[in-house]
């Protein structure tokens, strides 16, 4: 694990330092911005479609889902708790809740997953990323944002819009192949493999891309503890917890809840500019908890290792 969280953060630092040299005058934010959005629009689906294609779809399925929804709604429930005990401005709320109940499931969690467990971690990643994260987040996710923040855009989406995506229009497809028993030729499933190699280097170093140390304020440390003590403790344990009444095999069991002990999303600094929520705490949120993830994730692979 030391070794995987190694070679992951060497690509992670070269986007550190891409932000900071800039070659050929582009910034980070620019970089990462068309970086994600070719990984989002092209290589993701084919990542996905390759997946579940083949991958082993069934009960197992319907637990990944039951065990990161329970998990992540018992994240927001805990910040909302402690926010609300302390009657914490709506706007730092808001942008807390994303932080402390979203992972990084699918940036972080895939390159993890897949050089800690092997290539068949890829099928857990994608299933809880687009059968319970992507799709609470979009839901339910939005509605808190809503609540605690203010929609200057003007255009009033319905919260299903998010499902016409690629990586949700790869998913379905690939499930109705794979339902359905019809083989890929080999032509198409080597294309797929080709463009799915490039998904994990790319999301790590738009990762590095997105972490800043200007976001650290030491006004924002009371806020931040309260997140990462349920993201990178409590949620972990309690998945734990959850995950001992689930008929999965130990190996899957232990894949499902290291990806939900995944550092803050990334993807929640998009929600919060567009909501106004505190989007610099957001940001701080992210970069802390990647960096403690260094300590953290061997720490919950040890117990999970030693569990299942």
């Amino acid at each position: 694990m030391h070794s995987i969280l190694i070679q992951m953060s060497l690509l992670m630092a070269s986007g550190i330092v891409w932000r900071i040299v800039e070659p050929e005058g582009l910034d980070a934010e620019q970089t990462r911005k068309v970086l994600t959005t070719v990984v989002y629009y092209f290589f993701l689906p084919a990542m996905v479609l390759e997946v579940l294609w083949t991958a082993d779809i069934g009960l197992h399925s319907l637990q990944y889902t039951a065990l990161a929804v329970v998990s992540i709604l018992f994240g927001m429930l805990c910040l909302w708790t402690v926010g609300s005990l302390f009657k914490v401005e709506h706007r730092c709320l808001g942008a807390m809740i994303l932080a402390a109940a979203f992972p990084n499931i699918t940036y972080l969690g895939l390159p993890v997953l897949e050089q800690t467990f092997g290539s068949w971690a890829r099928s857990v990643v994608i299933q809880i990323d687009l059968f319970a994260a992507s799709p609470l987040l979009f839901t339910l996710g939005v509605v808190v944002v809503r609540h605690y923040g203010k929609d200057t855009s003007g255009i009033r989406q319905p919260v299903w819009s998010f499902l016409n995506a690629p990586p949700f229009w790869a998913a379905g497809i690939a499930v109705l192949l794979n339902l359905n028993g019809l083989a890929a030729p080999i032509w198409l499933i080597g294309t797929l493999k080709l463009l799915s190699g490039a998904v994990v280097p790319l999301m790590l170093f738009s990762l590095g891309l997105a972490l800043s140390w200007k976001a650290v304020r030491v006004r924002n440390i009371p806020y931040i503890i309260p997140v990462v003590v349920i993201k990178m403790i409590l949620m972990p344990l309690f998945a734990i917890v959850l995950v001992d009444h689930t008929a999965m095999a130990n190996n899957y069991k232990a894949a499902a809840v290291l990806d939900l002990a995944m550092p803050s999303m990334v993807l929640g600094i998009v929600l919060c500019d567009r909501y106004q929520l505190d989007s610099s705490l957001y940001a701080m949120a992210v970069t802390v908890t990647t960096a403690l993830s260094l300590i953290t994730l061997p720490f919950w692979y040890q117990v999970l290792m030693a569990r299942f």
